[in-house]
């Protein structure tokens, strides 16, 4: 019996020890890329460093869709050349905006640039607008003056027409962070960009669901948190004018960046903020800036269309009261 006993207690004992925990490792990249700041995390059981690789995502990127490059495909596209063969990126954002464009009625629209441009939001020069130059300008503007030929080369109607897609470029460049995640073979990640996120799997260090703050858009000095959600497997963009605006140093006025691709003038309304929850960044991005152009009310109705998108939208009454927009999906991820 004694030896019986031994014998468990031996057993138990190696049991005990391989079935310890494995380690898990949270692993980190930070830095500064598409004009702003990210912060990667990716959870695995052992070290990883994948800065090289998440280098070269954001330099395709770059060099394929950023405005802000001069001998960038897209830079060169807006200065005429009409020899550039789109890369597969190139197509896939163009695909997805002229998606987009047709959904929300043409509130999406990347073709936007020379307003861009003019108002003083891109890499041109501002310009003194009036409503002669801002109708001048609405001639260049319309993405169903553009298309991608057999030879995936860029057609426009006319040589000015220009591109902007930093409305959606950023959140497809999430969006590549993610694949490769998914190649490496990472389950649970948090990738941020800008503000802009996307999320797979959970924080298995404790078990629980990644957990995002969602900033208020009225707070005065830094940065207060309007409401906390949780993400599993989804993307999150927002958009405001709250951050991102300019004055006139002559007349003090103030513009905002968020531009009216139906009227050519920036859009100072009574949406504070938008955030959008999606199946990818590019579309949850892409959605964000429409809802900051669009009339609420038409965006509630696109929401309730759409099954695939959620929204939390803030934004003032006809009395300058501070209202919420809540879908049922986001609501549940509250």
């Amino acid at each position: 019996m004694k030896n019986f006993i031994s014998l468990c207690c031996v057993a138990l004992l190696i049991f005990s020890c391989t079935e310890e925990k494995t380690p898990i490792y949270k692993n980190q990249n930070a830095g500064a890329a598409l004009g702003t700041s990210y912060h990667l995390i990716y959870l695995s059981n052992e070290k990883l460093d994948f800065q090289k690789e998440i280098d070269s995502v954001f330099a395709v990127v770059n060099q394929s869709l950023s405005t802000y490059i001069p001998d960038s495909d897209i830079s060169k596209i807006n200065k005429g050349d009409t020899t550039v063969v789109v890369d597969h990126m190139f197509q896939e954002v163009f695909q997805l905006s002229k998606e987009i464009h047709k959904r929300t009625g043409g509130y999406f629209d990347p073709t936007v640039g020379s307003l861009v441009n003019a108002w003083g939001f891109g890499p041109g020069e501002p310009m003194e607008l009036d409503s002669v130059s801002v109708d001048s300008l609405m001639q260049f503007v319309g993405f169903q003056k553009v298309a991608i030929t057999s030879e995936n080369k860029i057609r426009k109607k006319y040589l000015d027409v220009t591109f902007d897609f930093n409305a959606i470029a950023k959140g497809y460049a999430i969006d590549r962070l993610a694949k490769l995640m998914d190649k490496k073979g990472i389950k649970n990640y948090l990738l941020e960009v800008g503000g802009e996120l996307v999320s797979k799997g959970k924080n298995i260090q404790n078990d629980k669901l990644w957990t995002i703050g969602i900033d208020d858009p009225q707070a005065e000095e830094g940065r207060e948190l309007k409401l906390v959600i949780t993400l599993k497997d989804k993307a999150l963009a927002s958009s405001g004018n709250y951050r991102k605006f300019r004055i006139d140093a002559t007349t003090g006025e103030k513009f905002v960046h968020t531009i009216n691709p139906q009227t050519g003038y920036t859009k100072n309304g009574r949406v504070l903020a938008t955030n959008v929850l999606a199946a990818n960044c590019a579309t949850a991005d892409a959605y964000a800036t429409a809802f900051m152009a669009m009339n609420l009310e038409d965006s509630i109705d696109l929401l309730n269309k759409q099954k695939d998108l959620e929204a939390y939208i803030i934004y003032l009454d006809n009395d300058g009261v501070t209202k919420e927009f809540m879908s049922a999906g986001f609501q549940a991820e509250h």
